[in-house]
């Protein structure tokens, strides 16, 4: 169609082409171009334009879904070098959601710039409304800087149980931004990671075994031997109750209305609360079968003439 390439087209293509002008002066000369122009004219204009943005929706389209399925796998490729080395999983999120968002932000660009926007100007605007954001937004950007010193000091990691900021659970995930826990009866807990990388975190996990403390009352006129011995043979004949070290059973005080003993025994840490409850149940079952006595609070009473 010989008006695709008119001179009046490529007229009016050279002023909106024109970046020494304004756009109040591009605009004034496509309105004087316009008058001069034929109908033939202008539908080959609307026509050529239709196309161009036709096409370039079109290569968009075709380059985001491209984009975004090479992205899915290169961070698949990541997440099976990560296992094949032994990465931990907390670092390997980390590294999966990083990936991610900087491709997608350059995925992004490369639409913008396919589409006939200037990527200069909007880096320019999207670097200014940054600062603005990351002003108003330092809360978040501190949870990302507690993010990464998590990742790196490693005070925890996933599946380990703790205690932080008065909230106790397991960690089900390291995000950009908090820490996930799961409580034990199944609650869900975000903590921003800013908080919890500056306050004290009490790992439950870390170390492989853990000391199970017992402590128990008898009332005065008990035989204490008898129930040394009879909370020895307790520990020690649950498998699960390490004999290296060994289990100790001490008199710690004497109360105002019993006598205090207390039971140590270590376990692995897998083990601990299992441990704590069936050892419970045995010494409240087994202590009153050797005459001993778990007392009351009490008060004598002296009566004199």
């Amino acid at each position: 169609m010989y008006f695709l390439t008119t001179e009046t087209t490529e007229t009016v293509k050279t002023i909106l082409a024109d970046t020494t002008a304004t756009q109040q002066e591009k605009l004034v000369a496509v309105g004087q171009t316009l008058q001069d122009m034929t109908f033939n004219d202008i539908v080959a204009l609307l026509v050529e334009w239709g196309l161009e943005i036709a096409a370039k929706i079109a290569i968009a389209l075709a380059i985001y879904f491209v984009g975004r399925w090479l992205i899915g796998r290169l961070v698949k490729v990541v997440n099976k070098i990560c296992d094949k080395r032994g990465v931990e999983i907390s670092l390997q999120q980390f590294f999966k959601n990083m990936i991610k968002v900087v491709l997608y932000i350059c995925l992004a660009l490369t639409i913008i710039g396919i589409l006939g926007i200037d990527t200069t100007s909007l880096i320019a605007m999207f670097a200014s409304a940054s600062l603005a954001i990351g002003m108003a937004l330092s809360g978040t950007m501190q949870n990302f800087a507690g993010g990464v010193m998590i990742l790196l000091l490693r005070p925890y990691r996933i599946g380990d149980y703790v205690e932080a900021q008065g909230q106790a659970g397991t960690i089900k995930e390291i995000s950009l931004f908090n820490t996930i826990i799961t409580t034990v009866d199944n609650k869900v807990i975000y903590i921003p990671n800013s908080t919890i990388s500056n306050g004290i975190i009490n790992n439950y996990s870390q170390e492989p075994m853990r000391r199970v403390d017992w402590n128990i009352t008898i009332s005065y006129g008990d035989d204490v031997e008898v129930a040394r011995r009879v909370l020895m043979q307790l520990m020690n004949e649950d498998k699960r109750i390490k004999q290296e070290p060994a289990p100790v059973v001490y008199l710690s005080s004497l109360g105002a209305d019993s006598v205090n003993l207390s039971a140590r025994a270590w376990v692995d840490s897998a083990n601990y609360w299992g441990v704590f409850f069936d050892m419970n149940e045995r010494i409240y079952n087994e202590l009153p079968k050797h005459d001993l006595h778990f007392p009351f609070p009490q008060i004598s009473v002296h009566m004199e003439n």
